[in-house]
């Protein structure tokens, strides 16, 4: 059985994966699986899953939430609220820097380049992602009618993901009850067939002490996220009026937070509309161009809502100057974008734990992960066209973009490579390249 691992190493973890999720959710949840279920070992496939999920099904950045409640899982409320920061908080800084270029020098092409390179590896892991979790979560023909039906739903079909998951929650819980519906599956195996030595936190466990529910632990968190969420919007009402750019922020991303069913995707049309239209922040060519610099940040992309905010006060400076009320839009969007992300978790996940031996939710769960299964193939295969054929299958493929999937995946499937490395290296390629 592996270590437990101690709170400073569990930081020194979730520091580094902050600084290395690029991809979107997609990227971000194959490292954490990687990172956390495979290599560290530190929690067991299936209770990765069932975490996974749950984070589907709430509103808000999927895979914020998922670094929240692992975090919460190995160390209690600390180490979600460390996890969950910690993977927000390098985007965020690194989104700041760049927005501050962007309205003093325009677009920057180095970034540009980088990402060049950046978005290949990320093909490659969400590739190596998908293969990983679908040969252990599509155990049975129903698993895999699932699985595809999500795909085709959703990729032919534009299905809504809420209605997606919901539909797939239903079959599992009417296929559960069937005589022959035991189909939550056995000990899990590696991909090689072996079966691999016990996590820390086993699919077998007992929920940990810190992650039993009770009713004055729910009452305390819903009090003390409210009082967060809302206290920087009161703030800013009484400082700057009700009708200011920073209490509109406030209550734009607060809706925002709500609604963001089905990642960031889903919410971008709303935001666009009305920081574009309605409220005029920026316009819809700097929309684009800010959601090509969240693209090239780690973190969730839902971090575009953060250039907005910068937008925002850079555009209304009064009282304080253009770069002091951007930095205070920015920071407003981005605290009440994610402050949510922390209530749904502290608030939930305690029963979602001890719902685990539940063979009715976890009937209904195997089969939202099959669904997600498919739901991220989609992700795998929208974003890939994104990079293979960047001016749209007319233009040609980007042949570059080709051989370094192709490298990153077999170096990381086949040569055991670690993820830092092909990163680190994609990127060298795609600046060399620009410079060639």
């Amino acid at each position: 059985m592996s270590a437990h691992p101690t709170f400073r190493e569990a930081l020194r973890f979730w520091c580094k994966l902050g600084w290395i999720s690029f991809g979107g959710p997609t990227g971000q949840i194959a490292l954490m699986h990687t990172e956390l279920v495979e290599k560290k070992q530190w929690i067991g496939e299936r209770r990765f899953l069932h975490a996974l999920n749950f984070c589907m099904l709430l509103p808000g950045p999927e895979a914020t939430q998922l670094a929240a409640y692992c975090g919460w899982l190995l160390h209690g409320t600390r180490g979600g609220i460390a996890a969950g920061v910690l993977f927000v908080l390098p985007g965020a800084v690194v989104l700041w820097v760049l927005s501050v270029g962007y309205v003093w020098y325009g677009a920057l092409p180095g970034v540009t380049a980088i990402f060049a390179g950046l978005k290949p590896a990320v093909v490659a892991i969400v590739a190596a992602a998908v293969l990983r979790i679908g040969q252990r979560a599509l155990q049975g023909g129903v698993r895999w009618a699932i699985a595809a039906g999500a795909f085709a739903a959703i990729f032919f079909g534009k299905v809504p993901f809420p209605a997606i998951m919901v539909g797939a929650a239903v079959v599992g819980l009417g296929w559960s009850a069937l005589p022959a519906g035991s189909w939550v599956g056995a000990r899990e195996k590696s991909a090689s067939g072996v079966t691999r030595s016990t996590p820390v936190i086993d699919d077998a466990d007992e929920a940990p002490a810190h992650t039993r529910p009770s009713w004055a632990r729910a009452a305390k968190v819903l009090a003390v996220c409210l009082v967060l969420w809302g206290a920087p919007v009161i703030a800013a009402g009484l400082w700057q009026g009700w009708d200011g750019v920073l209490v509109r922020e406030g209550v734009l991303f607060s809706k925002a937070a709500m609604v963001t069913f089905g990642g960031a995707y889903t919410v971008l049309p709303y935001v666009g509309q009305q920081a574009v239209e309605n409220h005029q922040w920026l316009t819809a060519a700097q929309m684009l161009d800010g959601l090509g610099l969240a693209e090239t940040t780690p973190g969730p992309l839902i971090m575009v809502v953060q250039f907005v905010g910068f937008l925002g006060g850079w555009h209304q400076p009064a009282p304080l100057g253009p770069l002091a009320m951007a930095t205070l839009g920015a920071a407003m969007t981005t605290w009440t974008t994610f402050v949510p992300c922390f209530l749904w978790i502290l608030l939930g996940a305690p029963h979602i734990e001890q719902l685990r031996g539940h063979a009715r939710l976890n009937g209904a769960l195997a089969a939202v992960t099959a669904a997600v299964v498919g739901v991220v193939l989609n992700l795998a295969v929208w974003f890939g066209a994104q990079v293979f054929f960047p001016r749209g299958v007319a233009g040609g493929v980007e042949w570059l973009a080709v051989a370094v999937t192709v490298a990153a995946f077999v170096a990381m499937q086949f040569c055991r490579v670690g993820i830092v490395p092909v990163v680190l290296a994609s990127a060298i390629v795609g600046l060399g390249w620009s410079w060639w």
